[in-house]
């Protein structure tokens, strides 16, 4: 019997002044929506460093050091999801747009005033952490 496969992906909750920051995906998965800088762990790479590597890859930004928050597990429609959350408070540098082709742009956002519109994926996240919650099941349209 062949197992199914599932996901690990990895999200930098970069927070500076009460503001997190989102960027407004275009031309892949969930366009239009916000999202939180991260994306997939590869073989053989250690959940901090795969966080890091993509907030650099995404935002140009600098981890300096990250506190793990959270662990979702999100059995999607199409793919089963485990993401690992990280908190950055201390990183160096201003997010830039570094991917044009698949985000039109950085945006500071209160975390008191979130958009609607923040990626299915990426919500639970966020509600987890706002709630200092460290393991959370998919929860149908959670609010944050």
């Amino acid at each position: 019997m062949e197992r199914e496969k599932f996901f690990v992906g990895v999200h930098a909750m970069v927070i500076k002044e009460g503001k997190i920051l989102l960027g407004k995906r275009k031309n892949c998965f969930g366009e239009g929506n916000y999202g939180l800088p991260g994306g997939h762990l590869e073989r053989n790479e250690n959940l901090e460093e795969a966080m890091k590597r993509e907030l650099l890859e995404e935002t140009g930004l600098i981890c300096r050091s990250a506190l793990f928050s959270n662990i979702v597990n999100y059995p999607g429609r199409d793919k089963h999801y485990l993401i690992i959350g990280f908190v950055i408070e201390n990183f160096e540098g201003e997010p830039i747009l570094t991917e044009p082709d698949k985000c039109e742009g950085w945006e500071w956002f209160d975390l008191k005033d979130l958009p609607k519109n923040i990626l299915e994926t990426h919500k639970p996240q966020i509600e987890a952490h706002l709630k200092k919650v460290n393991y959370l099941e998919k929860i149908k349209n959670c609010e944050v």
